[in-house]
């Protein structure tokens, strides 16, 4: 598998983890209804979550990730 594929799955498991529970969260907590409630838990997983992505150096490939919980960049494995 391509670090390119590694680091697009990496993306979308981290927003799925994400994006459920916050979903149920704004069901529970809000009266949004609608359309409202996937596109505001849309919007807050996209910012919250890791963004992951392949970058070729002198080493070859790596995948590196930023969070904004995490200080700085950091290499994934």
């Amino acid at each position: 598998m391509t670090p390119q594929t590694k680091a697009l799955l990496y993306n979308f498991v981290a927003f799925a983890i994400l994006y459920i529970p916050l979903y149920f969260l704004i069901q529970h907590f809000t009266d949004l209804s609608g359309l409202w409630r996937p596109i505001t838990a849309f919007v807050a997983t996209t910012i919250l979550s890791p963004k992951f992505q392949a970058i070729r150096t002198n080493d070859g490939m790596k995948i590196y990730m930023s969070w904004m919980f995490v200080k700085g960049v950091k290499e994934v494995k």
